[in-house]
C-alpha cells in the first residue's frame, strides 16, 4: 500500500505542475562567472560533492537557489552565492544551466544489480518506493511536478542529499517526501542508489 500512495502523491503533483522558470540562457551564461569555480562552465562539477547542474531543469533550479537565498534550504558554499541574487538572475542562471548537457558517468560492476532494485523497485519491506516513480525509468526527473533530474549526477553529492534529508536537515521537498524516503533507507541501499544514477540514461 506505501508503494501505492507514491504513485498517487506523485501523479496529484504532476497534475498540479511545478514552478517554471522565465530565464534568459544567454543573460544567465554572462553570469555564471561565479559559479564556475564549482560548476565549470557548462555545469559539469569536476568536484564530487558539487552538483552536476548541466541539463537540471530549469523549475527545479529557480525553486532550489530561491530556497538557499531565502534562507529555506542552508548550504555553507551555496547560501552566500545565492544571498544576492534577484529573482531575474536565478531565473537567467537556471535558464543557462538548462540548456547545457550532462556528461554521464559510469556504475561500478557491483552495485549495478542492488542499485537498480532501489531505483526501479524499492524495498517494499521498509516502505522504500522506486526512485523511478518520480525521477524516471531514465533519471530525467518530471519537470512539471518539480522533481530534478538524477541522472549523471555525482554520488558522493546524491549520497550527501539523502542524508540530509534523512535527518530532516535538508526540508525543500514536496510535502515531505524525500525526508520521508531517506529516513527509511539504509546505508547500503543510499550507496548504491548513489553510484547507480551517475550512469543512468
Amino acid at each position: 500500500m506505501r508503494g501505492c500512495k507514491w504513485i498517487v502523491v506523485a501523479a496529484a503533483l504532476t497534475v498540479a505542475g511545478g514552478v517554471q522558470a522565465a530565464g534568459d540562457a544567454t543573460a544567465g551564461q554572462q553570469k555564471s562567472a561565479p559559479c564556475q569555480a564549482c560548476h565549470s562552465t557548462d555545469g559539469n562539477s569536476p568536484v564530487g560533492m558539487y552538483p552536476n547542474i548541466a541539463g537540471q531543469h530549469a523549475g527545479y533550479m529557480t525553486t532550489q537557489l530561491k530556497a538557499l537565498r531565502d534562507g529555506q534550504r542552508k548550504d555553507p558554499v551555496m547560501s552566500p552565492m545565492a544571498a544576492n541574487l534577484s529573482d531575474q538572475d536565478i531565473e537567467d542562471l537556471a535558464a543557462f544551466y538548462a540548456s547545457q548537457t550532462i556528461k554521464l558517468g559510469s556504475v561500478p560492476e557491483d552495485v549495478v544489480a542492488a542499485g537498480a532494485q532501489v531505483y526501479r523497485a524499492g524495498n517494499a519491506k521498509t516502505g522504500v518506493p522506486a526512485c523511478m516513480a518520480c525521477h524516471g525509468p531514465d533519471g530525467t526527473g518530471n519537470d512539471p511536478a518539480g522533481w530534478p533530474a538524477l541522472g549523471g549526477q555525482h554520488p558522493e553529492y546524491i549520497t550527501k542529499q539523502l542524508g540530509l534529508y534523512a535527518s530532516g536537515e535538508r526540508s525543500t521537498d514536496i510535502n515531505n517526501i524525500m525526508r520521508d524516503i531517506a529516513a527509511r533507507m539504509s546505508k547500503a541501499e543510499i550507496d548504491a542508489v548513489s553510484q547507480y544514477v551517475s550512469g543512468l540514461h
